[in-house]
């Protein structure tokens, strides 16, 4: 009986392993409760720890952890996973959120890391950045069910996080959510847009919430007058609904300037296209005649 729970207590608090010794740096780690993320670009000299209080804004919003355990099944709940996702506009935060979240992780002794989808190039292909410029190594993939081949089998099986960032980008997102917490026991943290710039579900991010443990909504601050933005507008004409750009393509917005924000581009598009129009029709076509 008392070999029977050591072992228990084994699987519930497994002792923490320096993987990454036997593992490229760039795929797996594991981060000390005292690493400071260093600040990027390199025009911002000084260290940003994570650990530091959050912005206002963000702190506002916690993580809300829901847990289930079972004493009934104990061998089921051991050998279970847990899938935790974080929504919202752009810049409310999102990958922020998720590397406190792995940083904490880390801290505690567990075994994680990190993907995020190889379309997005902003800030290189081995790291994701956050709008302020805080980073963090990462495996960037074109689709989540070939991690497993990239990072190794082995290496696979003694991971116990895996932070998923941009997730809208990913189509294999709910089988490899389902498949990795349900049948392998791990912790998933996914952080993506719920909505794209028509306010429509983007990806399959809305369709991995009936497998999380749980949920949790970041909002923004409206660019136009400052109260709490939940939607993201478009500021260009470009009409693809996977247009991956910063601040020079997107602004956070409230309900208000959404609406109005989105008659504004209408005109203009509107506008643009009779423009085009009529040039076309005033073109100097020259006479045959002569």
């Amino acid at each position: 009986m008392l070999t029977t729970i050591s072992r228990m207590k084994s699987l519930v608090s497994p002792p923490f392993s320096p993987i990454f010794k036997a593992t490229p740096s760039s795929l797996f780690f594991s981060l000390p409760s005292n690493f400071k993320f260093l600040s990027f670009p390199t025009s911002l000299t000084s260290s940003i720890s994570l650990s530091l209080n959050p912005p206002p804004m963000l702190s506002t919003f916690p993580i809300q952890n829901r847990c289930l355990h079972s004493n009934s099944s104990p061998s089921f709940s051991s050998s279970s996973g847990e899938i935790h996702v974080i929504v919202g506009p752009m810049f409310a935060g999102k990958t922020t959120t998720l590397l406190r979240r792995i940083q904490s992780e880390s801290g505690n002794g567990r075994n994680v890391a990190v993907i995020k989808s190889n379309r997005d190039t902003r800030y290189g292909l081995d790291s994701i950045v956050t709008h302020d410029g805080v980073k963090l190594p990462c495996v960037a993939l074109p689709n989540l069910s070939s991690f497993r081949q990239k990072f190794g089998t082995d290496a696979y099986e003694q991971l116990d996080v895996i932070g998923i960032d941009e997730a809208q980008f990913f189509e294999d997102l709910y089988d490899f959510c389902r498949e990795a917490a349900d049948h392998d026991g791990k912790t998933l943290i996914v952080a993506g847009l719920d909505g794209d710039y028509l306010r429509r579900s983007f990806g399959s991010v809305l369709d991995i919430i009936p497998l999380a443990d749980s949920v949790t909504k970041l909002t923004a601050r409206c660019e136009l007058c400052g109260k709490r933005a939940i939607f993201t507008l478009r500021k260009t004409q470009e009409t693809r609904i996977e247009l991956i750009g910063g601040a020079d393509v997107y602004m956070p917005v409230c309900r208000q300037h959404y609406v109005s924000g989105q008659v504004v581009v209408e005109a203009a598009r509107i506008l643009l296209e009779s423009q085009k129009a009529e040039c076309g029709s005033h073109m100097f076509v020259p006479d045959s005649s002569y």
